[in-house]
């Protein structure tokens, strides 16, 4: 089988597209599926519109001698491909991780609602509208929805998609050697608390510092390292300087090995966000075996179990986070019970596993 992967994001790139598109790459070959790759990097120089009509056209010549293609997200690569596909009568696949309208609604179009009560709302903003139309033809196109959890299946079904359209495939990590942490971590003071992702909204960073300057108050201090970055970088550098008055820092964008490492130099890992598909993060944090706090939604408690493999809270909850780290913190047979379990559950997401089932969807057409 030949397969073109239209993908957003590809190393030295860092995110979960870009960490799976990769793994294909390397593997899909070994399971007699030949790769060729389109990434959407390529074209990015070129203004909006005319990069997407650039895409296309990569795209529709890669899958002239392919036998399929296999978009890794339902609007930027995922439209011109699904296009591609249809003009050629090749079969499409579409990877969905969220809901590209919500995210954008949030970051750029004044959306405030969740996404379980976004689904629901035929009243938004007319450009979220249209990406909102424009994922739901994406997955109307395709031959095959690929999820990564039933959270995210039920988030497609809501669009209007069949249920039998969408196979749940559980993300797998592959393990990395870590890398190296920054001196200005390493000087900070423990315990340390370190939360990772793109500083947006719903990655909850705003309440992490809330949350850890509560900690403070009641005389636990902690320090916090924040690896990522993104638009509300300065905001909350403004407001950890306001609510902590030191004891942070805010890395930037680190290598994937150098992320793994401050994961593991950590004495507690947190992913407080509002919404999440299935986190790559949080799963890697299962397998460095990090104390582990993470919000109830979306696809966190197909990962985690609260009180097995990490601590759940309610997303928004800033007391209840900080109760949270002070139970991690303050006892270490807690830790190393929840730590010895999550490794052990991290075995979940193995990458045969990934790699066979997804295989299997892609060859079945």
């Amino acid at each position: 089988m030949k397969l073109v992967i239209a993908t957003p994001l590809y190393p030295p790139e860092i995110g979960g597209p870009a960490t799976y598109a990769k793994l294909l790459v390397e593997r899909l070959p070994k399971r007699g599926i030949e790769v060729s790759l389109v990434k959407f990097s390529g074209v990015k120089k070129w203004p909006k519109f005319i990069r997407h009509i650039l895409y296309f056209v990569r795209v529709l010549r890669a899958t002239r001698s392919a036998d399929a293609v296999y978009a890794l997200d339902p609007v930027s690569v995922g439209f011109p491909a699904s296009l591609a596909a249809r003009w050629l009568r090749k079969p499409f696949f579409v990877k969905i991780v969220g809901d590209y309208a919500w995210e954008q609604g949030r970051q750029r179009f004044g959306v405030t609602q969740n996404l379980d009560d976004f689904v629901a709302n035929e009243r938004v903003p007319r450009m979220v509208r249209l990406l909102r139309k424009i994922q739901t033809r994406v997955a109307r196109a395709a031959t095959k929805v690929i999820v990564p959890s039933d959270y995210l299946r039920n988030i497609v079904v809501s669009w209007g998609i069949q249920k039998e359209k969408i196979e749940v495939i559980h993300n797998a990590v592959p393990q990395e050697e870590p890398g190296l942490v920054p001196r200005t971590v390493e000087k900070l003071p423990r315990p340390l608390i370190v939360s990772v992702g793109r500083l947006v909204p719903w990655k909850g960073m705003e309440d992490l510092i809330d949350a850890v300057a509560l900690l403070g108050g009641q005389g636990n201090r902690a320090s916090l390292a924040i690896v990522g970055d993104g638009p509300d970088l300065v905001p909350l550098v403004a407001h950890a300087e306001e609510k902590l008055k030191g004891g942070y820092i805010f890395t930037g964008a680190l290598s994937h090995a150098d992320t793994l490492s401050m994961m593991k130099h950590a004495d507690a890992f947190v992913l407080n966000s509002s919404y999440e598909g299935l986190s790559h993060i949080l799963i890697e944090a299962l397998m460095l075996g990090v104390p582990t706090i993470a919000t109830n939604i979306g696809g966190n408690p197909e990962v985690i179990t609260d009180e097995h493999e990490g601590l759940l809270v309610h997303s928004g909850d800033t007391a209840a986070l900080a109760a949270a780290l002070a139970k991690l913190l303050s006892n270490e047979e807690l830790c190393a019970r929840l730590s010895a379990r999550a490794r052990e559950s991290s075995k979940r997401f193995s990458t045969e596993a990934m790699l066979s089932r997804t295989s299997e969807v892609l060859s079945n057409l």
